[in-house]
């Protein structure tokens, strides 16, 4: 029997933890070695919940992801609480912090991304260029950065108990940046009932997802939801106070506009960076993140690929091949890791079936392009949910686009927005605030591609009084997605329930749905409760 294929894993997040579990029967069959390198010493977990994990919604059992001890039973070797610090591509080896070297054929990276650290007087900011890298290796190497006492962000565990103990004394936090991340902590840290304030630059929050009468009415829900927003106030520096202990902790948020906002908890919440220092030690091209081609594969060396937060992929053509920057960068979503994830396990169990001497199919489909990602709010009593380009206005110039329609209804006082833009009738962006079944049928109509009624206005009675949602029968049609990170179904989660999974926790762990984003884990508790009342009525 041929060798089995030796994979190396760099990173156990929500991505990895994806691609271990498609590649289990293979390395079960013995056609692949896999070894897993994760940083964490706990269990893959879901980082998009670790918002909720900070104020105390929920605990880490329910955040778990991975299945460390099916792997292990399968045959892989998982490394829990281990840093690879270097990828020796003569050797043909991943050093890991533990001394540890593990010989490899290919090398998969999914190290994901880390928190931006801003530019603010008195936070440093370690650079992480080439020189930087090659000379403080062992402090930036699979770190975040060192923040002060009192600063953190929200990428994992530890950041999220530094919260969660803030939330829980009632104290006073500021959260710097209002992207959806950062709203979502802060309207659930307010809910349960601490002080929160939420800092941007920008005049309106989720600047990327929203337009201003969007973001307006958003801006209007925060401050009535208990969040303090001060916006077009650009950090500038922090300042600290001196414990009776002798340490020094934040207490001031300095703003370029001479605003001081006092705090117990800055929580930066400032964008991420993908983690691509190990492949930049390696001699990898990196750009924004690290650099691969629609085959996931690294555009310097064919024995590595990149998947998930940290992966960029660019075709490598003569003319990008010549150019400093490329253009894109990684989604810095789930939905799509975990695409590339299942495609690449699913690509290296045809290299290691082919080294077997077993017929393997040439012709794999290709990875295929993603669309625009559905961006969801999820937060007490506060819907967003947002979709392409929504920039464009009901009077814009038709004669620059004359298939493109715009239709807008603005309900300030009750905290309502619509927004949809359309080429030919078919709806290809829209923005949607405190309407949630508007945003769930547009959601429907966006991913099947459909047209939307002439009349726009029909579409305004899906969050009308009258409105009984048992009576749509499209939304609950079975080819219907639910979970557009996993591709779940109607029909799939009624399926899972049928086969005794009556939660959403128990649905998820059959179907996958609602492990993702969460975003739609309250469409799941629907479809459950349609099918237990049908169950009902059949045995009555």
């Amino acid at each position: 029997m041929t060798a089995p294929l030796r994979i190396v894993l760099i990173g156990y997040g929500l991505v990895g933890a994806r691609f271990v579990e498609e590649l289990l029967p293979d390395v079960a069959a013995g056609r692949i070695a896999l070894t897993v390198v994760g940083g964490e010493p706990v269990e893959s977990y879901n980082r998009v919940l670790v918002a909720e994990y900070a104020v105390g919604n929920t605990d880490l059992d329910a955040m778990l992801v991975g299945d460390r001890a099916a792997a292990e039973s399968a045959g892989a070797r998982v490394l829990l609480g281990v840093a690879a610090t270097a990828i020796d591509r003569d050797a043909r080896v991943v050093r890991c912090s533990n001394g540890d070297e593990l010989p490899y054929d290919r090398v998969v990276l999914a190290t994901g991304a880390r928190a931006n650290t801003p530019t603010l007087d008195a936070v440093d900011r370690p650079r992480r260029d080439p020189d930087s890298l090659r000379k403080h290796a062992a402090t930036l190497v699979a770190r975040d950065d060192a923040l002060p006492e009192g600063i953190t962000a929200l990428r994992d565990l530890d950041d999220a108990r530094r919260v969660l103990a803030a939330v829980r004394g009632r104290r006073r936090i500021v959260v710097l940046g209002a992207g959806v991340l950062g709203l979502e902590l802060a309207l659930a840290a307010a809910h349960a009932g601490a002080q929160v304030c939420v800092v941007h630059h920008g005049p309106i929050p989720m600047p990327r997802n929203l337009d201003r009468g969007g973001g307006h009415v958003l801006r209007s829900a925060l401050r009535r939801a208990g969040v303090t927003v001060v916006a077009h106030s650009r950090a500038e520096a922090v300042g600290y106070r001196t414990e009776p202990d002798g340490t020094r902790r934040f207490d001031l948020l300095v703003t370029a506009d001479g605003k001081q906002l006092r705090g117990d908890l800055l929580v930066l919440s400032c964008g991420v960076s993908p983690r691509n220092e190990l492949a930049t030690l390696a001699g990898l091209r990196t750009a924004t993140g690290v650099v691969v081609g629609p085959d996931l594969r690294s555009w310097t060396d064919p024995d590595v690929y990149a998947i998930g937060d940290c992966a960029q992929v660019v075709e490598r053509t003569p003319e990008t091949a010549g150019r400093r920057d490329l253009p894109g960068a990684p989604s810095g979503l789930v939905a799509p890791g975990w695409r590339q994830a299942s495609w690449l396990a699913a690509a290296l169990a045809d290299v290691a079936a082919r080294a077997d001497g077993d017929p393997v199919s040439d012709s794999r489909p290709a990875l295929p392009a993603e669309r625009d990602a559905i961006v969801m709010l999820k937060a007490e009593h506060v819907d967003v949910v947002a979709v392409g380009d929504v920039s464009p206005d009901p009077w814009d110039d038709d004669a620059l686009s004359p298939r493109r329609r715009v239709a807008q209804w603005a309900d300030p006082e009750h905290l309502r927005y619509v927004k949809m833009v359309t080429e030919g009738g078919v709806l290809t962006g829209f923005a949607c605030v405190g309407m949630p079944r508007t945003a769930a049928e547009l959601t429907l109509l966006y991913d099947r591609g459909g047209e939307l009624p002439a009349d726009r206005s029909l579409l305004l009675r899906f969050d009308g009084p009258d409105d009984d949602p048992a009576a749509d029968a499209d939304a609950f049609a079975p080819d219907a997605t639910v979970c557009w990170c996993n591709g779940v179904t109607v029909a799939a989660i009624e399926a899972s329930h049928a086969c005794g999974n009556a939660t959403v926790e128990c649905v998820g762990r059959d179907t996958r749905a609602g492990t993702g984003c969460g975003g739609c884990r309250g469409r799941i508790a629907e479809i459950l409760a349609r099918a237990a009342e049908a169950d009902g009525a059949l045995t009555a």
